[in-house]
């Protein structure tokens, strides 16, 4: 084989597509196949939508590069829609779009630090975070979360684990893989710790649009007149749009900071898809009623599914929200063994928490938002008993 970067070498690989395998191997008896594993929207895009896609793509404008922070018509409008979901101000040029949240959190890493520094990462993470550390050279330092606290980081812990190695910390809220919903408060203290201790904190807000309590701001921290010395915000337009194909992802820091991250995005990927980014700005006012009724659906199927859970003897919802819930199993066994099983012989695919790092061995990670009602209401009946080879 040809050498590679041995820091590579020592990366996990993609969790999904191992999953994806256990399902090849169901049999079909219980029925379709109920796709629980990757976070995927479970309805197709606004056919407005589809149609400024293909208007887009279709334009030789758009074949041509772009700006590397992003073409200016969806900076101005995404800069106005943040700033009218905080009530607060943001401009254009503290924004940027990326290809995903995950080339987002990818760009901004490399702009913060450098192999043999740290970022701290509570747990459970979210296991391509932890990858992209590995593979910089960079420590994921991990901060547990615990189901007592409802899988809500310790802003004291966090402050003790921070050292002058430290260049940031990550949250995400709503988070993945767990659903937590982390309190405006919380996050407030985070967020003063980390500018007390100079450090940044990258927050990850892809699944904000599906928070329970509509038209209330997830938090202040944009209400800190100095957010921008700490603050680097990411954002994913793939859910709330039904368009991850499409790879689009924002970005809000401070203008200095994004001049960095700048560099970053000119050598990895030179500017966003154009036709997407078109797209987006076209349609992301005239959707906010259809996001509505998207969100609504979306908390519609996670009342499902707590009730479903309800009716699973022995297994126990330890958090739900958004898109994900984390689910603890009753047995005696590992969780990629339980979502194994689950899988070949009841058609249900999810991930084992332990692909979201240590002590995690007892959960399981549940995309309940790729599923209809009607199928989450027939998760009982798959989990019934699941307990041949192992002791509860």
């Amino acid at each position: 084989m040809t050498r590679v970067n041995p820091l590579l070498l020592d990366t996990s690989s993609p969790p999904i597509p191992l999953a994806q395998g256990w399902a090849r191997r169901y049999a079909g008896t219980r029925g379709p196949l109920i796709d629980l594993a990757q976070a995927v929207p479970g309805y197709p895009p606004h056919p407005e939508i589809l149609e400024a896609l293909a208007a887009a793509a279709s334009s030789p404008l758009m074949a041509g590069y772009g700006a590397i922070l992003g073409d200016q018509d969806l900076r101005d409008r995404y800069a106005a829609h943040v700033g009218q979901t905080f009530d607060t101000a943001i401009r254009p040029g503290e924004v940027a779009i990326t290809s995903g949240c995950n080339q987002a959190f990818f760009v901004a890493v490399l702009a913060l630090a450098k192999a043999g520094e740290a970022i701290i990462l509570p747990t459970p993470w979210y296991f391509n975070h932890k990858m992209t550390l590995d593979m910089l050279g960079i420590e994921a330092r991990a901060v547990p979360a615990s189901a007592e606290d409802g899988f809500v980081p310790d802003p004291d812990r966090i402050a003790a684990a921070i050292d002058e190695r430290v260049r940031a910390v990550v949250l995400i809220s709503p988070n993945n893989p767990t659903g937590a919903v982390y309190p405006p408060e919380t996050l407030a203290a985070i967020f003063r710790v980390c500018r007390e201790r100079g450090v940044a904190l990258v927050l990850d807000e892809t699944y904000r649009d599906f928070l329970a309590d509509a038209g209330t701001k997830p938090h202040g921290l944009f209400d800190d007149p100095d957010w921008r010395d700490t603050l680097v915000e990411l954002y994913s337009f793939s859910k709330s749009f039904c368009i991850p194909g499409h790879r689009l992802g924002a970005v809000i820091a401070g203008e200095e900071f994004l001049a960095e991250f700048a560099k970053v995005m000119d050598c990895v990927q030179i500017c966003a898809p154009r036709a997407g980014q078109h797209a987006l700005a076209a349609t992301l006012e005239p959707m906010t009623a259809w996001r509505e009724e998207n969100r609504r659906e979306i908390i519609g199927r996670a009342a499902a599914f707590r009730q479903a859970a309800g009716r699973l003897d022995g297994w126990r919802l330890d958090a739900i929200g958004a898109y994900f819930a984390f689910l603890r199993h009753p047995f005696d066994a590992k969780a990629a063994d339980v979502a194994e099983r689950l899988a070949v012989d009841r058609g249900v695919l999810c991930l084992p928490g332990s692909y979201f790092g240590p002590g995690n061995e007892h959960h399981l990670r549940i995309a309940f938002a790729n599923a209809d009602r009607a199928a989450i209401e027939s998760l009982p009946d798959r989990f019934l008993n699941l307990t041949t080879g192992w002791n509860q």
